[in-house]
């Protein structure tokens, strides 16, 4: 009978340490899943509020990003983001904020090959010569299409691909052939990028491409997203939208190196990064990355847009929202570009676009 009695003590002792062990994973992963959620900003509770004035402009099939020619008035929208299943792909829409009759205009319907644009950037060259810089993920693989700017289209002069660049999000030229591009993530499957989301890996980077060669100038980046220069050239800003924040980079004019000189903490999934005339910076957000993921699954579950402007103030960085939207105006904002009193709002997935007016304070 004693022995009986030790081999139940120890059945129970052993029992013990696996209901504890289970409660502790449970535990852990409760607190995994919590802080996921919170740093996805899903508790958050959104107080729809604008500075601007907003109108619906239709006629594109999605406005995942825009960019303005200052000097002509001209809008570039990224129009049809792989995704969407669109069997055609899709295109790069002329919108002339100077018009007197504002309509969305195919500038790309002269280009042949497989067309699903994401990111874009404008180079303004010598004598005003604009040249457009865009991402194209087509099947095969991405491509960065370089168009120039003639009239009433966009011609297309060059591709440019790279076993580095499988990931690319958007681009900022610098020269007639040179440009920065990021790169989303650093792992090449789904499923690795999956992880590097959820465990908030810090793996995509920047790659500079000098017209010849492609190579890594910024690593160690929480899903490099947005990515534009300061009105001289000399720095460049790069958003991170699992990181919630925009480093800050001096550049070397010359050779294209990338040095880290400052972060901009943003607390909100930043995405494209306009830069103004003035140097501030206008950005579009994702307040609830979690409801945008459900969102990109099915366009018909919104997701929220946010806008922020961010100023120098004493030498120190300023973040003011000046828009937030539960989704019902525009789902996904991804990007803000202003234009003289005018701000341009896109979503990632939305058939649309906002011009909206700013308010006077």
């Amino acid at each position: 009978m004693a022995t009986i009695r030790k081999t139940g003590q120890a059945d129970r002792a052993k029992n013990g340490v696996i209901v504890i062990l289970i409660l502790g994973t449970l535990l852990m992963l409760g607190d995994f899943v919590y802080t996921t959620l919170d740093d996805a900003g899903e508790f958050k509770i959104l107080e729809t509020h604008s500075n601007l004035d907003c109108n619906v402009v239709k006629g594109v099939l999605s406005s995942e990003d825009i960019t303005i020619d200052r000097q002509t008035g001209m809008a570039f929208v990224s129009s049809g983001i792989r995704g969407l299943g669109l069997d055609k792909g899709g295109a790069i829409i002329g919108y002339d904020l100077n018009a007197k009759s504002l309509k969305p205009v195919n500038l790309t319907s002269d280009f042949k090959e497989e067309f699903y644009p994401h990111g874009i950037g404008l180079y303004k060259g010598a004598g005003g010569a604009a040249s457009l810089f865009v991402i194209n993920h087509r099947s095969e693989k991405d491509y960065v299409e370089i168009f120039d700017y003639a009239g009433s289209k966009l011609v297309h002069r060059r591709s440019v691909s790279n076993v580095l660049m499988y990931s690319p999000n958007d681009i900022i030229p610098v020269g007639r052939d040179s440009f920065y591009v990021t790169n989303d993530h650093g792992y090449r499957s789904f499923r690795g990028q999956i992880l590097e989301d959820l465990l908030k890996l810090a793996k995509s980077y920047v790659l500079y491409f000098d017209g010849d060669k492609l190579r890594i100038v910024a690593r160690g980046l929480s899903f490099a997203n947005g990515i534009n220069l300061s009105p001289d050239g000399k720095t460049v800003y790069v958003s991170e939208v699992i990181g919630k924040q925009i480093s800050v980079f001096d550049r070397d004019v010359k050779t294209g190196a990338l040095a880290l000189k400052n972060t901009i903490y943003c607390g909100t999934g930043v995405d494209n990064i306009d830069v103004a005339e003035d140097g501030s910076l206008w950005v579009g957000a994702h307040a609830k990355l979690l409801t945008f993921a459900k969102h990109a699954k099915n366009q018909k579950l919104p997701a929220p847009s946010q806008v922020l402007h961010i100023t120098m103030k004493n030498g120190k960085y300023s973040v003011d929202e000046v828009y937030l939207d539960d989704g019902s105006t525009l789902s996904a904002s991804s990007v803000a570009a202003a234009y003289k009193n005018e701000v341009l709002i896109g979503g990632v997935f939305a058939p649309r676009f906002l011009v909206c007016e700013k308010k006077m304070q």
